[in-house]
């Protein structure tokens, strides 16, 4: 099996992540927290997991910290997108106002690196692919998503609006329709599915039988889903990744409610057919910024080095050597650690006093020290770097990590 180390990212080909018919479907179901999907009988999601995986996993950036992140529902899907908490990516709510695009979503990285592929967006809301993809913007690159079923909830003729949102509902199996379709049809590479109709039972109901009754629903459209994609893993020998999550959990005292950074806010999960993930998957604490740089990994993507640099995330799949880092600023030197997952090799610690990345300029970093990845931690003097502002980079073998770093006055 050939190694390639880009970027300290490392991509497996030949018989490994960068196979030529791997692709990727992802699904967001709305608004639905871990102890729902745990209590209730789903048999298609426990197909999928049968042979794959199911993990815990959290929205919500670190909590009390400068990237803690509203549990609200496109702040959710946009984390996903662009593997970054919203201190970066800039969608703080539902409304979108101004995405900050210099934070380059997973479908925009993938088709700028495999114009000929193919992507998919089968979605019961139009701004997932208007606002948060920004396709066919010159702001977010111009993409041009290639097969889209989408724009329903503004269809009032054929889907009525009614009090009880049953027509939301009905657009969910429009969207489960066409995307099934797709997969068999088309077979994107690329491909996200979006589902909304859960959230707003959770809204109206809170937890009761008309809620759980949604997401035994969604279990049903999720079966359609994965026979698609298994007939064509059969008729066509190809090789697919489906990743099915939620954006939000819900309110502990109904479940009528989220947005905060309670824990049943907080936590959510992640639902895979991979068997294949990583120490860091089953023994730390994932988050929905995984899974962009997991999806990134697993369709072959060379995640550009400014690019990476800003990533929040961890794939779950493949080599990782290091997770958790923390950083503080003690005397003119940050005080910097991370766990250990795999010991080989050596860490390169970066450190850059400016944000132009932000606005769509360049950082320069510097690297101030390199040490062995098993020593767990160093010392960073940064007396030749004074500021007020740190944003912080350890590049070991298989993976990076970035903090920021506020120096109190």
């Amino acid at each position: 099996m050939k190694k390639i180390f880009i970027c300290g990212l490392l991509l497996l080909s030949v018989s490994g992540y960068a196979q030529s018919k791997r692709k990727v479907v992802y699904v967001i179901a709305d608004g639905i927290p871990p102890d729902v999907i745990e209590k209730l009988e789903l048999p298609n999601f426990k197909r999928i997991i049968n042979e794959g995986t199911y993990l815990r996993i959290h929205v919500g950036g670190d909590k009390g910290s400068y990237n803690e992140t509203p549990t609200i529902s496109a702040v959710g899907y946009n984390s996903l997108l662009t593997g970054t908490w919203v201190n970066k990516h800039n969608v703080p709510d539902n409304d979108i106002k101004e995405p900050n695009y210099n934070y380059q979503n997973i479908f925009r990285l993938f088709k700028s690196q495999f114009p000929d592929k193919k992507t998919g967006i089968y979605s019961s809301w139009t701004d997932n692919r208007t606002k948060l993809l920004g396709h066919r913007l010159p702001s977010a690159g111009n993409l041009q998503v290639d097969y889209i079923a989408d724009g329903y909830e503004l269809d009032t003729l054929n889907f009525k609006h009614d009090k009880q949102r049953d027509f939301m509902h009905s657009i969910d199996e429009k969207v489960v329709e066409q995307a099934a379709l797709s997969i068999r049809k088309d077979a994107p590479d690329l491909s996200w599915v979006y589902l909304e109709y859960t959230d707003d039972m959770g809204h109206m109901y809170g937890d009761s039988p008309k809620y759980y009754a949604s997401v035994q629903m969604l279990d049903v459209q999720m079966g359609k889903i994965y026979d698609a994609i298994n007939e064509r893993k059969r008729k066509f020998k190809e090789d697919w990744l489906l990743i099915i999550t939620t954006d939000h959990g819900r309110s502990e005292k109904d479940g009528k409610g989220h947005g905060g950074q309670s824990d049943r806010q907080r936590n959510t999960w992640l639902v895979t057919n991979s068997n294949d993930l990583n120490k860091y998957a089953h023994t730390y604490d994932p988050g929905i910024v995984d899974i962009m740089p997991t999806i990134a990994r697993y369709s072959g993507v060379q995640i550009p080095k400014d690019v990476l640099e800003e990533i929040d995330g961890t794939p779950l799949i493949g080599p990782v050597s290091v997770a958790d880092m923390k950083v503080n600023y003690i005397q003119g030197d940050i005080d910097l650690s991370w766990k250990v997952i795999e010991n080989s090799g050596n860490v390169k610690i970066w450190v850059t006093t400016t944000n132009n990345f932000k606005t769509g300029g360049k950082d320069t970093y510097h690297m101030v020290k390199e040490v062995p990845v098993k020593d767990g931690h160093a010392l960073i003097n940064v007396k030749e770097y004074p500021s007020e502002f740190y944003k912080i980079v350890i590049e070991a073998p298989a993976n990076t990590l970035n903090k920021w770093l506020f120096v109190e006055k």
